[in-house]
This record gives structure tokens, C-alpha cells and sequence, in this order.
């Protein structure tokens, strides 16, 4: 596989802003955030506390 290039990002962001349009993308972005966020949390063994779950939750 060769690299990336603007085109071929090009493309890609518009299959997704095809697929999903574009009012659905920032509810995939944010959710996109928090599985990384959750996963880096999880990789360094912390704990949310009960601020931060009330703080997602909201």
C-alpha cells in the first residue's frame, strides 16, 4: 500500500459526507472522540470518577 494524498483523502471525505450527510458526521465525530478518549483511559487503568461519568452523561 502506497501512501495517502489529497486526492485520495479528497475521495474518502466524500464518500462519507455522501454516505452519512452532513448533519449526521458531527454525531460520529463526537462519539468517535469519546471511544478514544474511553480507550486511553482504559489503556492507562484510570478510573472515571463520578464528576466525569455525570459530566458525559449530560
Amino acid at each position: 500500500m502506497g501512501k495517502f494524498g489529497p486526492l485520495e483523502i479528497f475521495l474518502v471525505l466524500a464518500v462519507v459526507l455522501l454516505l452519512f450527510g452532513g448533519k449526521k458526521i458531527p454525531e460520529l465525530m463526537k462519539g468517535l472522540g469519546k471511544g478514544i478518549k474511553e480507550f486511553k483511559d482504559a489503556s492507562k487503568g484510570d478510573e472515571p470518577t463520578s464528576t466525569e461519568i455525570t459530566k458525559e452523561d449530560k
